[in-house]
């Protein structure tokens, strides 16, 4: 039987010559651990800015998770533009939407969602963001931005409280534009028209 175990640097003498001994692998302890998070509510930078996850995770081999907490008000629905203004209030329905738009972007992401019955203010709802964020242990979050020092999406000026979080990098995305970054590739099937704009 193959057992995988951590390797760390404070490792005995000799562990690698037993593991050999006892068909045992070591896996670097760099090797795990390591997500780029998108805190996602549907909105056009918050795709955005799961495309631009997707397309560092490409190159640098790092796997892209999208987190959503959804309270049940249809207040908040509306306001993020899920339901229409006389549109009932199907959070499950809601949840699908966003599960096959980050799909549809990032097919080998993981999506997660909270669901929540309150609408709490938005130090809070940032807190649950976070707390979702954290158990990835992400070396980067992905939020969406409408312009310099303003974070408006993908979670209005929670993003702001979530920013502020120094556990993990932040990469703020405020260009729904493809990436100009030398060596990066931009994703394939999200920018439409980048052909079109670039002739």
């Amino acid at each position: 039987m193959l057992v995988t175990v951590l390797k760390t640097c404070s490792e005995p003498a000799g562990l690698e010559k037993w593991a050999l001994a006892h068909n045992v692998t070591i896996v670097p302890a760099i090797a795990v651990g390591m997500t780029f998070v998108v805190p996602f509510d549907g909105s056009e930078l918050a795709e955005t800015a799961l495309a631009r996850a997707v397309e560092y995770g490409r190159a640098l081999e790092e796997p892209v998770a999208a987190i959503s907490v959804v309270p049940e008000r249809k207040g908040y629905a509306r306001e993020k533009g899920w339901i229409g203004p006389d549109e009932a209030f199907d959070i499950d329905a809601v949840i699908e939407t966003l599960r096959e738009q980050v799909k549809s972007i990032a097919p080998d992401a993981t999506f997660e969602y909270e669901r929540i019955r309150e609408f709490p203010p938005e130090q809070r709802l940032a807190g649950r963001i976070e707390r979702l964020a954290q158990q990835y242990d992400p070396t980067v979050v992905f939020l969406g931005s409408d312009n310099v020092g303003r974070v408006v999406t993908p979670l209005a000026s929670v993003g702001v409280h979530v920013a502020a979080d120094n556990t993990y990098d932040v990469h703020i995305v405020r260009q729904t534009s493809p990436p100009r970054l030398a060596g990066l590739e931009p994703h394939p099937d999200f920018y439409p028209d980048s052909e079109s704009d670039s002739e």
